[in-house]
């Protein structure tokens, strides 16, 4: 049987990474990828092991393994030279003695495998089929996420949610904003589930929650980044607690959907609207501090927002720009 494997950092794993793996698997019986991390990276092993498992979850003869290791003693793999191919080499060695075959997209694969003294196959060095490497994915996300598998797109996604109590222009900003940045939405679903916030039933929140995430799960998916939010699970929560004083018990994954990178926070102060389905106006102030000590009880922090439409508009313009000029700090650093 034929034994072959792959390696690299996959920081983050891309869609050249997928094509060479898919090309090593039709060279072998048995394929092995491994994840080699260093200690100087931020993302960790099980959440690139995850992207790559994900991709391959039909594949049977593919496994996944991670090589953790400190740059203070190891070279980084990615460096092309024939000493740093030894001492790698070596490891591989250890790690997989009875392996024939190395598939690569790089030169120092020729260097690896003679020193390992088995066979390597180069997949696509110049990389004309899928032109992206993970560093330029690095340097910009946004330019290269049609590079990404959909295994990594939602742990790479810059999610910013909108929030506020009822009538303070959420649904309005939330478009507005998306079309500004050319990006993805999500309305909120409870809209469409709840067609009066004076007549509903426990059980309707659970189904706004569980809509609300599936949205989000789908969108994050698409051409961009960047994804608009109008509002979150905390809402349904504050909801629950408000209209029924009882706790919306909400499971893991659908937490993990919501969770975003920036929580904008439109303040009340603009002309309440009522269009017959809404609380009074009374009731939607109340419900604003209800709002507002969910988010607290959950540590999220917010950035309020006040003004008339245009200068909140401005300023959440303002913040979304900050948090994409920060993003590659946030993901790789």
């Amino acid at each position: 049987m034929t034994k072959a494997f792959v390696f690299g950092k996959f920081l983050p794993f891309h869609k050249g990474h997928e094509a060479m793996i898919n090309f090593a698997l039709s060279k072998c019986e048995f394929l092995t990828v491994l994840v080699c991390c260093s200690d100087k990276e931020s993302i960790p092993d099980t959440c690139r092991k995850a992207w790559i498992e994900k991709a391959f979850e039909k594949e049977k003869n593919i496994e996944v393994r991670t090589f953790n290791y400190l740059e203070s003693e190891l070279p980084n793999t990615s460096e092309s030279s024939e000493s740093v191919s030894k001492i790698w080499a070596d490891i591989f060695k250890e790690q997989l003695p009875d392996y024939s075959l190395l598939i690569t997209s790089e030169e120092y694969g020729n260097f690896v495998a003679a020193f390992m003294n088995i066979q390597h196959i180069a997949f696509d060095i110049p990389r004309k089929i899928f032109p992206v490497s993970a560093t330029a994915v690095r340097k910009d996300v946004f330019t290269n996420w049609k590079y990404l598998p959909e295994s990594v797109k939602p742990d790479l996604s810059i999610k910013v949610v909108i929030l506020g109590t009822e009538c303070t222009g959420k649904t309005t900003l939330t478009e507005k904003l998306a079309r500004y940045f050319n990006c993805s939405f999500v309305l909120e679903a409870g809209r469409d589930i709840i067609a009066n916030s004076n007549s509903f039933t426990f059980g309707d929140l659970y189904l706004v929650a569980k809509e609300h995430a599936k949205r989000i799960d789908k969108t994050i998916l698409a051409d961009n980044p960047l994804v608009i939010i109008d509002t979150d699970i905390h809402t349904t929560k504050s909801y629950s607690r408000f209209t029924f004083e009882k706790e919306l018990e909400i499971s893991a994954n659908i937490y993990n959907s919501n969770k975003a990178n920036l929580y904008i926070y439109l303040n009340n102060d603009v002309e309440y609207l009522q269009d017959g389905t809404r609380l009074s106006e009374t009731e939607r102030n109340l419900l604003d501090l209800s709002h507002r000590q969910v988010l607290t009880d959950h540590k999220i922090d917010i950035i309020e927002i006040k003004g008339d439409w245009d200068e909140r508009f401005e300023k959440a313009v303002e913040q979304i720009n900050k948090l994409i000029a920060k993003n590659g700090q946030k993901h790789w650093a």
